[in-house]
């Protein structure tokens, strides 16, 4: 059912559909260190498609949480640069942060601006932010992360080399998203549906992950208030299993 309702959709996008793009991931260089090449720094296909292309390219399953721990997910972990004395939450929030915060001994942070899309806020203290997994951590044991081997899930839970993975957001905004999908919650700032649901299908795509039946057609919902909306990821390679 969710493949016909989404063919339906397709035919006037079906031309936006980019052709795909070989690229390879690069390393990051800070201060002129050696650049640190993580664990995904590898070569990779990227792909562009519409948002609908998108939604139909994810595998339809059933989900389960049976045996889920949070812990099955080994996440903030010396992040991509190791010798900076931050984790991967750290780094997250230096990235976004609007306004660089002071980093002290032990990557503490003082001062500093954010701005998270999820409610439209401004927050002024890093200790006001979640940095969330867009798809979060039981949602992808849900589709297919109880599978994979503990290093793989690790490289999901830290996972900096797309900007769809983490986002630093309010605490409030996080916590009242929780573990739910797009078909249980959305960011309360309606103009950032889009935004969201793109991240949501690409993180899938990106790591193998499937939808269930009403995952997908709240996707697809949502999409048909995206016209134009497109989808770009590069898979995971095999060799971070």
């Amino acid at each position: 059912m969710i493949k016909n309702l989404l063919r339906r959709g397709m035919p006037a996008l079906a031309l936006s559909v980019l052709p795909l793009l070989a690229t390879v991931v690069p390393a990051h260089a800070v201060d002129g260190q050696e650049p640190f090449t993580s664990a995904l720094a590898v070569s990779a296909v990227r792909e562009t498609a519409s948002l609908f292309d998108g939604i139909d390219r994810i595998r339809p399953a059933a989900e389960s949480r049976d045996g889920y721990v949070r812990i099955a997910f080994k996440h903030w972990n010396s992040g991509r640069l190791p010798n900076d004395g931050c984790n991967t939450r750290a780094e997250v929030i230096l990235e976004e942060a609007v306004e660089q915060p002071e980093i002290a001994a032990g990557c503490k942070l003082s001062g500093g601006r954010w701005f998270s899309p999820y409610d439209d806020t401004w927050v002024t203290a890093a200790s006001g932010l979640d940095v969330d997994h867009l798809v979060p951590l039981a949602e992808a044991w849900d589709s297919g992360a109880s599978a994979w081997s503990a290093k793989r899930r690790e490289a999901y839970a830290n996972d900096q080399d797309t900007p769809t993975s983490l986002i630093a957001v309010t605490a409030k905004s996080n916590r009242a998203k929780a573990d739910k999908d797009p078909a249980e919650w959305l960011p309360p700032t309606a103009t950032y549906h889009c935004t969201y649901v793109t991240g949501w299908v690409e993180t899938k795509l990106r790591w193998g992950l499937a939808s269930d039946e009403r995952e997908l057609e709240a996707l697809l919902g949502l999409a048909e208030d995206c016209p134009g909306a497109t989808v770009t990821y590069e898979t995971v390679p095999v060799d971070t299993k």
